[in-house]
């Protein structure tokens, strides 16, 4: 289905399959690795319904502790919503190992896929997830176009979201027939115009060959760790990276430290947390307390997440 991005096809799922599936005591799992568009949905799910939302655990490089989420796995389980790729991290979830997990508890999986379509093979079939969902502007396409994939037997036992337009099969006064899904699921007039937008991105990609991207972000991987750690530190920064590891990867503006170095951070702060958020934070005095560089990369070689790396260079 084509939807607003990936934001609206989670709140899809959330409203539609989740209304009808989660009830009080269901528990909905996530990681902490999530943007919080994988997060709110379901927050406001578990209000409306007396669900129970559990967060799986990472590690200090950035990897979900499988044996911790396997623990929060159980017969109350009814859905488990994860990243394929951090997009705050750059972690590499192993994707297949823990939709397997999910299924083998009896519980649907949602993948999020915004960081990865453009890095990484979606490959729907051997995930096996029940749904996946991905932004147009993640992938080098148009804002304001993503796409909700779903297996044909979960998307047939949802009821319809939005009413009219695209949606019906046919109106009374009395009654009104909808089409199967997708068609089901997108009311209104579609987004015709991102839509194909979207297509000649995707045909982008293809055309340059998506191992072919991914080899490139490795390159240029091994050359921002060999620059960053030619970058000068004070005794005060390495000091507080020694407190708090996750603090050389907050955001806020740099300009003295990236002034002639080519460095721009990327600055949107909520779209990191709570990922990013650490436990007991160091206090910050100014902007400038913070460390010379904040998201240079969001992804990594799949055996070499950001977050490890970052952390890597703070010690």
């Amino acid at each position: 289905m084509f939807v607003r991005g990936t934001t609206e096809a989670i709140n899809l799922v959330a409203k539609s399959w989740g209304s009808k599936h989660i009830g009080e005591g269901d528990e909905i799992v996530i990681s902490h690795l999530e943007h919080h568009a994988n997060i709110v949905p379901w927050q406001m799910l578990c209000a409306e319904t007396g669900a129970k939302l559990r967060v799986a655990p990472v590690d200090d490089d950035g990897q979900v502790l499988l044996n911790e989420y396997e623990r929060l796995l159980n017969s109350r389980t009814k859905l488990v919503s994860f990243t394929q790729v951090s997009n705050a991290l750059g972690t590499v979830t192993p994707a297949r190992q823990m939709i397997e997990m999910a299924h083998r508890a009896g519980a649907r999986v949602l993948l999020d896929g915004a960081q990865s379509v453009s890095h990484l093979r979606a490959d729907v079939q051997y995930l096996d997830c029940d749904f996946f969902v991905f932004s147009g502007h993640k992938v080098f396409g148009p804002t304001g176009i993503g796409a909700l994939y779903g297996k044909p037997e979960v998307l047939a036992d949802m009821p319809a979201w939005q009413g009219g337009g695209n949606m019906i099969a046919d109106v009374t006064f009395e009654k009104t027939r909808y089409h199967e899904a997708p068609a089901k699921f997108e009311a209104g007039t579609g987004n015709i115009a991102d839509a194909v937008g979207l297509g000649a991105a995707i045909d982008y990609v293809q055309k340059l060959g998506i191992d072919n991207i991914n080899r490139y972000e490795h390159e240029l991987l091994v050359y921002a760790m060999r620059e960053l750690k030619t970058i000068p530190r004070s005794a005060s920064d390495r000091h507080r990276a020694g407190q708090d590891q996750r603090a050389v990867i907050r955001a806020g503006g740099l300009p003295d430290h990236r002034s002639g170095r080519g460095i721009e951070p990327r600055r949107h702060r909520r779209a990191h947390r709570p990922p990013l958020r650490p436990a007991h934070p160091a206090p910050l005095r100014s902007r400038s307390d913070c460390a010379p560089v904040t998201g240079v990369l969001q992804h990594a070689r799949r055996d070499r997440p950001l977050g490890g790396v970052v952390r890597q260079l703070a010690r």
